[in-house]
C-alpha cells in the first residue's frame, strides 16, 4: 500500500518528465539528430515540428532500440525461431502509438493490423492497458497474434499494477497477482463474470480481445492464435489463457498455437502453476518463457516462503553471450539472492562493454543508442535493470544459439526447436 501511495504522489511529475523526454528525443529525431540540428542552425533553416500523430513519433523504449524491420536472415516459415523473432518484435512495438504500429505492421512487415486498443482498468479508473492484434498475411493469414504492452518506464500507473502484490484467489485455479488481474479486466464489483452487462461502456482487455478472437474463430475454422508480451505484457498474455480456461472458451483455446513471453514476472502460486500445466496439456498449445541473463523482472515477485510465487513450464534461458538452454528455472531464481551478487555485477559491466563492441562484430543493426548505453550505466548500480529492455530479447532471437537436451519432459517446448537455432 505504501508503494501504491508513493506512486500515486509521483504520477504527475513522472508523466511530465516522460512528456518532456518524448518531446526532446522526437525533436532531435525529426530534425536529423544532433548533427542535423547543428546543420540547420548554421544554415539558418527552421526546425521540423514534432507531430505526435506521426508514424515516426517514437516512445522511450523505441529510442532504446530503433529497429523496426524483421530480421531478413531468419527464414519466413512456420518455425519456432521465426515466430520467436516475430513475436519479440511485436512486443517491442507494442509500446508505440497506433500510427507507428500500423506503419510497421502493414507497410514494413506486409501484414495486417486488426486492432489497436487502450483498455480500461476498473480499479484505476483509467485506460492503462494496451494491446494490438494482427494477422500474419505475409506467411500464413490464418495466424493471428495478440501482443500485450508491458510496463512503460515512466508510467506510474503501470508501476502501480506491478507492485500490487496482493493475491486474487480463484477457486480451483489458485492465487494470482492482483495487479495483473486488474489490468486484464477484473471487474471491481463482480470479479470475472463470463459476460459483461450490455450497459457497460468501457472496453476491457479480456472481454474485448475474447470477442475479437471468437469472431475470427467463427469466420475461419483454420485460424490459429498466438499470444505474446514483454514484462507486464507477458503476464497478461499468460493470464489471458487462464481466464479463457476459467470460462471454458474451448473454441479459442483449441485454436491457440503458442504463447511467447519475454522477461515475464511470476504471476501466481503453486496451485496456479499446476492449473496452467493442466491447461497446456489439455489444449496442446506451446508455452515459451524467455529469460535473458540476469533480467530482474522474471525473478520477482519472489518464490520464497513470504511470497510463494511460482513460474511454470520450461524456461528458454539465454546468458549475456546469447548462448541458450532449456531449463526448469532460470539461474538465480530470486533477484535478491546474495550468492549471485558478484556474477550480476560482472554481467552488467560486460553488457556495457559489449554495447560498444557489438556493432563492429555483428553489424550496424546491433548498434546501441546513447539512451541504451545510459541504461547500461544505470545497470551498474541496479544490475538486471537494463537487461530487461526489449533490445536484449530481440538480440537473443537473432543471435542466440540454443542447446536442447535429448529429452524434454514437459510439454511446453516441442522437439522441432532443436533444428531452429
Amino acid at each position: 500500500m505504501l508503494l501504491q501511495f508513493i506512486l500515486a504522489l509521483i504520477a504527475t511529475p513522472l508523466a511530465k518528465l516522460d512528456a518532456f523526454l518524448l518531446k526532446l528525443f522526437n525533436f532531435i529525431s525529426f530534425n536529423g539528430g544532433l548533427l542535423g540540428i547543428l546543420s540547420k542552425i548554421l544554415r539558418g533553416k527552421g526546425f521540423v515540428k514534432v507531430k505526435e500523430d506521426s508514424s515516426e513519433y517514437t516512445s522511450v523504449v523505441g529510442f532504446a532500440d530503433w529497429r523496426r524491420d524483421l530480421d531478413s536472415s531468419i527464414k519466413s516459415e512456420k518455425s519456432f525461431r521465426y515466430y520467436s523473432a516475430l513475436t519479440v518484435m511485436a512486443t517491442k512495438i507494442s509500446y508505440e502509438s497506433k500510427p507507428f504500429v500500423q506503419s510497421v505492421v502493414n507497410d514494413r512487415w506486409k501484414m495486417k493490423l486488426l486492432g489497436y486498443f487502450n483498455f480500461w482498468n476498473d480499479f484505476q479508473g483509467k485506460a492503462t492497458t494496451q494491446a494490438f492484434t494482427f494477422e500474419n498475411t505475409a506467411i500464413d493469414p490464418n495466424v493471428v497474434i495478440v501482443a500485450f504492452r508491458g510496463t512503460s518506464p515512466l508510467d506510474a500507473y503501470d508501476w502501480q499494477v506491478d507492485v500490487d502484490l496482493s493475491w486474487y484467489e480463484i477457486e480451483g485455479v489458485g492465487r494470482i497477482h492482483s495487479g495483473f488481474m486488474k489490468a486484464l479486466g477484473l471487474q471491481k464489483a463482480t470479479g470475472w463474470p463470463k459476460e459483461l452487462p450490455k450497459t457497460q461502456t468501457h472496453e476491457f482487455a479480456y472481454y474485448t480481445l475474447r470477442k475479437q478472437l471468437r469472431d475470427i474463430a467463427k469466420a475461419n475454422e483454420k485460424a490459429r492464435f498466438i499470444f505474446t508480451g514483454h514484462s507486464l505484457g507477458g503476464a497478461l498474455a499468460t493470464l489471458f489463457v487462464t481466464v479463457l480456461s476459467l470460462h471454458d472458451e474451448s473454441t479459442i483455446l483449441e485454436k491457440l498455437d503458442s504463447v511467447y513471453t519475454y522477461g515475464q514476472p511470476r504471476v501466481g502460486d503453486q496451485q496456479f502453476a499446476k492449473f496452467m500445466v493442466n491447461c497446456v496439456q489439455k489444449y496442446g498449445f506451446k508455452y515459451h518463457r524467455y529469460v535473458y541473463s540476469y533480467d530482474l523482472v522474471p525473478r520477482v515477485p519472489s518464490d520464497a516462503v513470504l511470497f510463494k510465487y511460482k513460474h511454470f513450464g520450461r524456461c528458454v534461458y539465454f546468458n549475456s553471450l546469447y548462448k541458450g538452454r532449456i531449463v526448469k528455472e532460470q539461474p538465480n531464481r530470486n533477484y535478491f539472492s546474495l550468492l549471485w551478487v558478484i556474477p550480476k555485477y560482472l554481467s552488467a559491466w560486460w553488457e556495457l562493454i559489449r554495447s560498444f563492441i557489438i556493432p563492429f562484430v555483428k553489424g550496424f543493426d546491433y548498434y546501441e543508442s546513447l539512451l541504451m548505453k545510459g541504461a547500461r550505466l544505470v545497470g551498474l548500480l541496479i544490475p538486471g535493470l537494463s537487461a530487461h529492455f526489449p533490445l536484449n530479447y530481440v538480440n537473443v532471437t537473432r543471435l542466440g544459439k540454443l542447446n536442447v537436451p535429448d529429452e524434454v519432459e514437459d510439454p511446453f517446448l516441442g522437439y522441432e526447436i532443436e533444428d531452429d537455432f
